[in-house]
């Protein structure tokens, strides 16, 4: 080959290599502007395949949302890198998941699910990496500085439905799990129950993981009682288990017995929304022991949670405010069934992902890190989420510091009803209860 060929081969490969990276870049996508800025990789984790809670659609829902934010350019330009991973419903797991995202340089966890606070949250704070939009579920969530929760959690939940109870139930009984966490529920249920100068619930531990909860039933209707009393659980995936279990009770003398939801072999026991019939026991829950996907499964309008109370942290599902949600996930997981719209779990990814989108645009650099998006929401940037929540902040003045709960910034609830098959508000807009929170013990 001559000299001059040689050269003129060369610079056709050093000009299409040049042309080949300015199309490329690093981390560049096509639509995006601002020049060349890095991906921005996060965590998503979620316990799946166990004999406890899952929440598959938590992940489900994360990937969903970066192919959207992707398939625009990315967030301000960033390609959004979602990783996820199974926690098992275990420390371990949790603790594994955790570590995997230090590892791989995760900027954030966000919209995840784990009881196992203590597990994840070491490795989290040791590293700089912030959890956004936990669950709610465990109460490391509300305690650490690095946590930006965007729900009151499980404390809201509780409080919150023992208010809605406080007006229709005589006595209540409480089934929960006999776990650390679940120790804290009946105090706070009773706190809201106190508000109408009401007696406090009857406790009923059970195993989170059971295979049906015929004894807890049996002693939770006995301790209702047949005049205007409710029966509430909150055992998470197995609440559908206990009040199967619930209606199977057979019939008690006087014709009350276990059937919820409409009249039936067992006699009258039902969840309605007044306290008229003062012959009901009524059954009730939260919003992810009970949600729209467990309605549809067990029957809808025939379900046994047709009447039930449920407090929820966010709108009904029919609300239009989740319509930027729902069109998501029409175009980008449509054929994941994994992805419900109604889902709790899903419903708290998208606020989380929500929350983290407006930060990386408000920061409007080449380099996103975890230190300056934690920073950014230490000094108080502020989340508009469209009304499905209050707007959202975590300055030291929005944090509520309840005892146990400190990291609350969202304290408000919706109270909701079963209603033909469907979750419905049983009174519009939010609740705040927050007062209520800070009362429990």
């Amino acid at each position: 080959m001559t000299g001059r060929r040689l050269t003129s081969l060369l610079a056709y490969i050093t000009t299409s290599a040049a042309g080949a990276s300015l199309l490329t870049g690093c981390g560049v996508l096509p639509g995006a502007t601002g020049g060349s800025r890095e991906p921005v990789t996060v965590m998503t984790w979620a316990p799946d395949q166990t004999r406890a809670t899952n929440m598959p659609g938590m992940p489900a829902m994360a990937q969903a949302f970066a192919r959207w934010v992707n398939s625009q350019g990315g967030i301000d330009g960033h390609e959004l890198r979602v990783l996820t991973c199974n926690e098992h419903n275990s420390t371990a797991g949790a603790a594994a998941c955790a570590r995997r995202a230090v590892r791989e340089n995760a900027v954030a966890v966000v919209g995840s699910y784990s009881q196992n606070g203590r597990a994840f949250m070491a490795p989290l704070e040791a590293a700089g990496i912030p959890y956004i939009g936990g669950y709610g579920i465990s109460e490391d969530e509300f305690t650490s500085p690095l946590s930006y929760p965007v729900n009151g959690g499980q404390a809201s939940l509780i409080a919150g439905h023992g208010i809605q109870l406080a007006g229709s139930c005589r006595t209540v009984s409480l089934v929960r799990p006999d776990t650390l966490a679940g120790d804290r529920l009946p105090e706070l249920l009773n706190s809201g129950l106190r508000k109408a100068s009401h007696r406090g619930a009857v406790d009923i531990p059970a195993v989170e993981d059971a295979a049906e909860y015929t004894a807890q039933a049996s002693r939770a209707r006995e301790k209702a009682g047949e005049k205007q009393g409710c029966v509430t659980a909150v055992l998470g995936e197995r609440t559908q288990t206990f009040f199967d279990s619930f209606r199977r009770l057979p019939e008690q003398e006087g014709g009350v017995g276990g059937r919820g939801g409409e009249r039936g072999r067992g006699g009258d026991v039902r969840g309605g929304d007044s306290g008229e019939e003062n012959g009901a026991v009524r059954i009730s829950s939260v919003l992810g022991s009970v949600g729209q996907p467990v309605i549809d499964r067990t029957g809808g309008a025939h379900s046994p949670f047709e009447g039930a109370f449920v407090t929820g942290w966010y709108p009904e599902a029919g609300d239009r405010s989740w319509a930027p949600m729902r069109k998501v996930i029409q175009e980008h997981a449509f054929a994941d069934n994994r992805v419900d719209p109604a889902d709790a779990g899903v419903q708290t990814t998208w606020i989380a992902y929500t929350v983290l989108k407006d930060v990386i645009e408000a920061l409007d650099d080449d380099t996103i890190s975890a230190s300056r998006i934690a920073h950014a929401l230490d000094r108080g940037e502020r989340i508009d989420t469209g009304g499905l929540t209050p707007t959202l902040r975590w300055k030291y003045e929005d944090l509520l510091g309840a005892p146990g709960y400190p990291r609350i910034v969202n304290h408000e609830v919706t109270f909701q009803v079963v209603r033909k098959g469907q979750l419905v508000a049983q009174k519009p807009g939010f609740v705040d209860v927050g007062e209520t929170v800070l009362s429990a013990p």
